[in-house]
């Protein structure tokens, strides 16, 4: 794969293996991103 598309886009591959290693980088991606998002909740006193 030489570029990653924006989630929005259709599935570029034609073999199947291909569209669930693309499918599964860019949930890989998602959940990163979410990750970096998130607040990180810190109890003081």
């Amino acid at each position: 794969m030489r570029c990653l598309k924006t989630f929005g886009e259709r599935i570029a591959e034609r073999d199947p293996d291909r569209q669930t290693a693309e499918i599964q980088i860019r949930i890989a991606l998602m959940n990163r991103f979410s990750a970096l998002g998130a607040a990180e909740i810190v109890r003081v006193g």
